[in-house]
């Protein structure tokens, strides 16, 4: 066999002994007569065996000349030391090895017959690459330098991956080209060196087999598994996004259990929560906190004993158990995080605080199920690797700050993608101006010359129906606790009992014929303070406790009261403005792509939005009024497939509401400005501020002489003051009548005058509904209403 078979390389490899026999050549005239004769001997050797001088790529020449390299090798390879060192006989960047040391053979023999040796950090193509910078250094006198460490992974007897670093002396080598390789010449080896990646240039510029490699290499390899076990642990820890790597904690277990030569532990984390002084489990993949077992968080003084609390919290010291069943004897199984490792299997632990100036950050938890295999003496390995763990740390909650406010920022006070530009301007000029020393003031912003657009999909009758919710909830209640004291004067005929039956009937038809907006209150004022005490001295002399526990079972903790009928109309509420502002808000990524504009919207009994388009908002010259009328088709349209959406979701909720839908049209361009204190656009000026007055008031309007509102159910509403605006929507209504998306019953009516706005009318149309999205029927709101009340 070939040593060079299946190898692809610039150097044709020939394992040779003429540069270890040229040396001993020097040696034979030594005074030393053992050092002459010894080399005498190896001259000896290579005088009958030329082949070992002339070099040879017969891979069966080792096995029949084995002796007398192994001769030939005996300085090199000292007996004396051939159990203590690990070297290897070798050729350069492949994992071909003619001769090793006793050591390296037994480190070999404990990995098994299944464990393939193989270097690490040394890419495919770069082993060519390699071979061709090593020729450019022997052969054109150049000094590039382009190694790199070495690595073999070598798992010991327990499983455990140590690392050896390869360190080669090639003092014994020779590369001589070939009739094939081509003349390095200057313009070239400047090419080279802007083409590292280049594999084609570097095979171009040295082929295959273009130049011999005549000699050996000696591996001298050393055990660095504690180095570069710290060096795994930075690297995995400088790697993003760990928290959705799946295998990250599984890498750092491994390389914990190498850094400890122990492969039964496993590696914790929890995190120092400093102002509810708790302990908290680390989201993400895989990460888990032994301290804390199967809970999400946990007060520190329930975790730790007092002891072991001043030693992580307050001395920001590591300590150890090394033998839990003993620990937890001594403390009189009081200790917690003993109890919490005996419960978990685990029979010795090391705690580590991860801690800076500031104070602590977390705890490193590291677990065996094996006592005394963590110790207070191996626990001082991680004095090397903390600094990087609290480095990590710090990044993580420094990147946890940055993600939470920008949760915040987007949940609570978004500042919308079309006008961030001016932000950012007007912050670089904020910080600029700290920078100079110069009074700093976050400037004005503001957007002249815009037109806006206003929708809403409303929730029709919602405030009745809280009160219907509320008058049902309230008369359960008091028919519960007056069921409950009917039964108590049977067991103790106390005349306040009746007394308060009295009160009971009385509230009860008060809800029935005269619900106020203040009953609520005087319900709950009086069951707390009247009927609570009642029931705790029933509960006290053990008369109706079944009762009375299925009437507190009954009762919300976190509203407490009784919470049926208004939890539905909640939930239902809660689920319409979640569904219909989710379709909003992906309709409006196609909207923002026609062209971009400022959008915002808010969650109320329904949904409503603001829209902003003009010139001063794109920061580019590209506004044209056929954008507007485009977005206004938009709107139109997609209050049409809210208004689809929701009823066909309608029977999901647990209460049937109806919905309407209005479109404010306002003809004049408007400014804008970012109010600092409310966080939000609005309207700037006298006149403008017409336009908000509207918005507020227009749809509890009524149509003019009679009281029916100008929004409802199962119509589009489009309110606005000049006729233009007519025309504009009446075509837009008719395209959509062409798509039936709308009926054909238009009607514009006059809407009676609100408080300063005069004027106003609407057009309101019919929407054409389908039962769901795959149904290509089309229906009034009457025929959809029977067809799902079939």
């Amino acid at each position: 066999m070939d040593i060079n078979a299946n190898i692809e390389s610039p150097l044709l490899l020939k394992v040779s002994f003429n540069k270890l026999v040229k040396q001993y050549e020097k040696l034979i005239a030594n005074s030393d007569e053992h050092v002459s004769a010894t080399a005498q001997r190896v001259l000896d050797i290579a005088k009958e065996n030329p082949i070992l001088v002339d070099g040879f790529s017969d891979a069966t020449i080792f096995k029949t000349h084995e002796k007398e390299i192994k001769s030939i090798l005996q300085d090199t390879f000292s007996p004396v030391l051939t159990k203590n060192e690990i070297k290897t006989a070798s050729v350069p960047y492949h994992d071909f090895i003619f001769n090793a040391s006793e050591r390296f053979k037994s480190i070999l023999n404990i990995a098994g017959d299944d464990f393939k040796l193989e270097m690490k950090n040394l890419p495919e193509n770069q082993r060519y690459i390699m071979a061709c910078t090593a020729i450019l250094n022997f052969c054109y006198g150049y000094n590039l330098n382009v190694k790199r460490p070495l690595f073999y992974e070598i798992p010991d007897d327990d499983g455990v991956t140590r690392y050896y670093k390869i360190l080669y002396n090639a003092d014994f080598t020779e590369i001589i080209p070939n009739e094939n390789a081509p003349k390095i010449t200057q313009e070239d080896y400047d090419e080279l060196l802007d083409n590292f990646d280049n594999i084609e240039l570097w095979r171009k510029k040295f082929p295959p087999n273009s130049y011999t490699f005549k000699g050996f290499v000696i591996s001298n390899i050393f055990d660095v598994t504690d180095d570069q076990s710290i060096s795994n642990i930075k690297s995995n820890l400088i790697k993003e996004e760990k928290r959705s790597n799946s295998s990250f904690v599984e890498e750092f277990v491994e390389i914990f259990q190498s850094l400890f030569g122990l492969k039964n532990i496993k590696v914790g984390f929890s995190i120092y929560n400093e102002e509810e002084d708790t302990f908290e489990q680390i989201y993400g993949v895989g990460t888990h906190s032994y301290l804390l077992n199967d809970l999400e968080s946990k007060l520190c003084a329930d975790v730790l004993c007092e002891w072991s609390y001043n030693k992580l919290l307050r001395e920001h010291d590591f300590f150890s158990v090394s033998d839990v069943d003993k620990s937890l004897t001594c403390s009189n199984d009081e200790a917690p995080h003993i109890k919490v490792l005996k419960k978990q299997g685990f029979k010795s632990a090391i705690f580590a605080p991860i801690a800076n100036e500031n104070g602590l950050l977390g705890i490193l938890e590291i677990v065996s199920s094996t006592p005394k295999v963590l110790n207070s003496i191996n626990a001082n390995k991680l004095v090397d690797v903390m600094p990087f763990i609290i480095a990590a740390v710090e990044r993580s909650k420094n990147e946890e700050a940055n993600l939470i406010e920008a949760v915040i920022q987007k949940e609570c006070t978004s500042i919308h993608p079309s006008v961030k530009w001016r932000f950012k301007k007007e912050a670089k000029n904020f910080i600029r101006h700290q920078i100079d020393g110069k009074d700093a003031n976050f400037n004005k912003i503001a957007f002249e010359n815009i037109y806006p657009l206003y929708g809403q999909i409303d929730i029709k009758g919602s405030s009745e129906a809280r009160n219907w919710a509320t008058q049902q909830d309230l008369s359960l209640q008091l028919n519960t606790l007056k069921d409950i004291l009917k039964n108590a004067i049977e067991k103790e005929n106390l005349p306040i009992y009746a007394q308060y039956i009295f009160q009971i009937d009385d509230f009860i038809s008060a809800i029935d014929e005269h619900f106020q907006v203040d009953s609520e209150h005087q319900i709950s004022n009086f069951i707390k303070i009247e009927i609570e005490p009642v029931l705790q001295h029933l509960y006290a002399a053990n008369i109706l406790k079944d009762e009375i526990d299925a009437y507190f079972e009954s009762i919300d903790n976190r509203v407490n009261v009784l919470y049926h009928h208004r939890k539905n109309y909640d939930d239902t509420i809660a689920s319409i403005n979640k569904e219909m502002a989710a379709l909003l808000d992906l309709k409006q990524i196609e909207a923002q792509l026609m062209y971009p504009h400022y959008f915002e919207r808010f969650k109320t009994d329904g949904v409503e939005h603001n829209m902003y388009i003009g010139e001063s908002i794109t920061q580019e010259d590209t506004f044209s009024p056929i954008y507007l009328y485009n977005l206004r088709l938009w709107q139109l349209q997609i209050m049409v497939e809210m208004e689809n959406r929701y009823y066909q979701m309608q029977s999901d909720f647990p209460i049937k509401l109806d919905v309407a839908s209005m479109i404010l049209v306002f003809n004049q361009p408007l400014s804008i400005s970012f109010r600092m204190d409310e966080k939000q656009f609005d309207v700037d000026g006298t006149y403008n501020a017409r336009y908000e007055i509207v918005k507020k008031r227009v749809d509890k309007a009524f149509v003019k002489g009679t009281q029916k509102r100008a929004t409802e159910k199962g119509k589009i509403t489009i309110v606005y003051s000049q006729k233009e605006d007519e025309l504009e929507y009446l075509r837009y209504i008719k395209f959509l009548q062409s798509k039936y998306y709308l009926d054909t019953d238009v009607e514009i009516v006059e809407l009676q005058d609100l408080q300063a706005v005069t004027g106003l009318k609407a057009i309101r149309v019919s929407v054409l509904y389908h039962k769901d999205k795959n149904d290509k029927s089309f229906y009034t709101y009457e025929d959809l209403m029977q067809e799902i009340n079939k």
